[in-house]
């Protein structure tokens, strides 16, 4: 996706909907425990999200299973669900955690989703495509026996690059640090060994490092938004006593990376500019978390839809 609208880097002044939550888990199947972290794109002058959402099936106490659902919208707030999901877990090592946080970046007429499957241990990026959003190929583990620097096989968060750069797509991945790797087909990657982007001491981003939605090609260079988090000891701020209360709170910065060389960072946000605030943002499934994954221009305007507290679905909007 290319920012037409994009004029300096930071990127946006995104105002926080007033109807949020715009999405809340309902039922008692697929989508009944919570819905969070969409993937966004424009379809037919609609916007269409893809969204994990988790029943009550899971072993252990977070007792959820996640799958992949559609939603569509005229105006990019008030969205209709499609009524099953899209993408469900069917391979050994999607089971029993399933399809997670999904990232979608549109190359000429495919459609091409990262996801993460979890089988209740290991976390492994996988990817699918599709024509029409709702009709999926799985392709697989993008990276086996891809271990970064976990002690097993481990790899999240895949986000790429619409346009090719030096002849090759590129994708920036990762849930501690950020690496990146390359294709010639936007199918198969092959990733390089050495982080592109890592976390800094004394920061909103001193625990990790996450992309957030897929990269923007902007004058100034490749823009990423990305997803940060620091110990909550850091921020003096505790969570609400939920069952599962994060011992971490999630924010977002923005990185700009080099047009010529996609490896190197040119700028970076020193402070966050998404941060929880609401009360859906700062109690749920896990407290103290924004995490953003979809962003797209739409009717003159970049519509941000992120998760809240792992638990409810919000949007934010930038108007030029």
């Amino acid at each position: 996706m290319t920012a037409t609208m994009l004029q300096s880097f930071p990127f946006g002044q995104f105002i926080k909907c007033e109807k949020n939550p715009i999405l809340s888990p309902r039922g008692d199947g697929w989508e009944s425990k919570d819905v969070f972290n969409p993937a966004a794109v424009v379809k037919d002058d609609k916007v269409y999200l893809l969204y994990r959402a988790e029943d009550h099936s899971g072993p252990g106490e977070w007792n959820g299973s996640s799958r992949i659902g559609l939603a569509v919208s005229e105006d990019g707030i008030h969205f209709e669900r499609f009524p099953e999901p899209v993408l469900v877990p069917t391979e050994p090592y999607e089971q029993p955690g399933g399809c997670e946080d999904p990232r979608v970046t549109k190359i000429g007429d495919t459609y091409i989703l990262t996801y993460t499957a979890f089988d209740g241990d290991c976390a492994r990026m996988c990817l699918a495509t599709s024509k029409d959003l709702v009709n999926w190929e799985k392709h697989g583990v993008v990276f086996p026996g891809w271990k970064g620097d976990q002690p097993k096989e481990w790899s999240k968060s895949g986000a790429i690059l619409s346009e090719k750069i030096n002849g090759k797509y590129v994708m920036y991945f990762g849930d501690s640090s950020i690496w990146i790797a390359w294709s010639e087909d936007g199918i198969h990657w092959e990733p390089e060994e050495e982080p592109v982007l890592q976390v800094r001491p004394g920061s909103f981003d001193s625990l990790l490092v996450e992309p957030g939605p897929q990269p923007l090609l902007t004058p100034e260079g490749i823009l990423l938004i990305y997803n940060g988090a620091r110990k909550l000891s850091e921020t003096g701020k505790s969570g609400s006593g939920n069952i599962h209360p994060s011992p971490v709170r999630y924010e977002a910065g923005q990185v700009l990376f080099s047009r010529e060389n996609p490896r190197q960072v040119l700028r970076r946000t020193d402070t966050p500019f998404f941060t929880p605030e609401s009360r859906d943002e700062v109690e749920g499934q896990v407290d103290n978390v924004v995490f953003l994954e979809g962003l797209t221009e739409f009717r003159g305007a970049w519509y941000l839809y992120y998760g809240m507290a792992d638990s409810k679905i919000g949007t934010a909007v930038y108007r030029p």
